[in-house]
């Protein structure tokens, strides 16, 4: 597809790409990076609330433009601008170990909170005090996989759009509501005045998700609390639930960690709102 045109790490487009790393400047553009193929296809085929294209801007190489041609014609299709880079000059951009050569410049499309009620969701994930960027990614990519309306991060979780985040959602990110900086107390009582029960999800929960399910109660609307990988949920998060939940440990592991405790529950309710099959 022709020779770079972005040759110089020193190159202004370089720089501003470069300088969304940090959250800072993240905030004052409003804009955050997405990396990879899969990611970098979901963002063009994506556009905001305002019905405006997402991603505004594509670095590639010229191997990556070769090999994604679909990718790029979607992007130009987007409108956004398609930009080939020195594969040495991209890769001081990315934030990963092995650079595959696209990198996407897409804008902010995090959902107010009351949009979300409005659309009395079934399904949702509340990420309260979850720090690592990674977990929030994975969380947020259970959610989609389940089924899930929304996720919401509360104002003590991590920047919904730290590259780690962004790229451990795997294009999740692109595909369901998200809100973010929302008070875990502004969260728990905007849902529950939708009619959305609130679960905890703790290690050291007095009800069991196996009890739970038997007892037929996780078919109405449920908003998960998921909380620090490290040291769970504080007191006062807890507090606010409706009922605190285990997930069941039958053999001898210590715990599960985030990411593989959020998918269980959120499967649980998934499975237990799905209309039972006649016969």
């Amino acid at each position: 597809m022709g020779t770079p045109e972005l040759i110089s790490a020193r190159s202004p487009r370089i720089a501003a790409a470069r300088r969304l790393a940090r959250r800072n400047f993240r905030g004052k553009e409003r804009r955050f990076i997405a990396e990879g193929p899969q990611a970098v296809r979901e963002a063009a085929a994506h556009r905001g609330g305002d019905g405006e294209p997402t991603l505004t801007e594509l670095f590639a190489t010229v191997e990556a433009a070769d090999r994604y041609a679909d990718i790029i014609e979607a992007a130009g299709a987007a409108g956004a601008r398609v930009h080939l880079a020195d594969a040495g000059v991209l890769a001081d951009v990315s934030q990963t170990v092995t650079p595959q050569g696209l990198i996407g410049v897409c804008r902010f499309l995090d959902s107010p909170f009351e949009d979300i009620l409005a659309v009395k969701p079934r399904l949702v994930a509340v990420l309260a005090h979850v720090r690592d960027p990674g977990n929030a990614g994975t969380v947020l990519r259970c959610a989609d996989a389940a089924g899930a309306d929304a996720v919401v991060l509360t104002d003590a979780s991590v920047d919904l759009y730290n590259p780690k985040s962004v790229r451990a959602s795997v294009g999740s990110l692109f595909h369901l509501p998200v809100a973010v900086g929302v008070p875990v107390e502004q969260a728990v009582r905007g849902l529950r005045g939708a009619g959305v029960r609130i679960l905890a999800a703790d290690g050291a929960g007095e009800d069991d998700l196996d009890d739970e399910l038997d007892a037929g109660t996780m078919g109405g609307p449920t908003a998960w609390v998921f909380g620090n990988e490290a040291w769970g949920l504080p007191e006062e998060t807890r507090a606010l639930a409706d009922a605190v939940v285990r997930v069941p440990i039958h053999g001898k592991a210590e715990s599960l960690n985030l990411a593989t405790a959020a998918a269980v529950c959120l499967y649980a309710s998934a499975r237990a709102q799905r209309p039972r099959r006649a016969g």
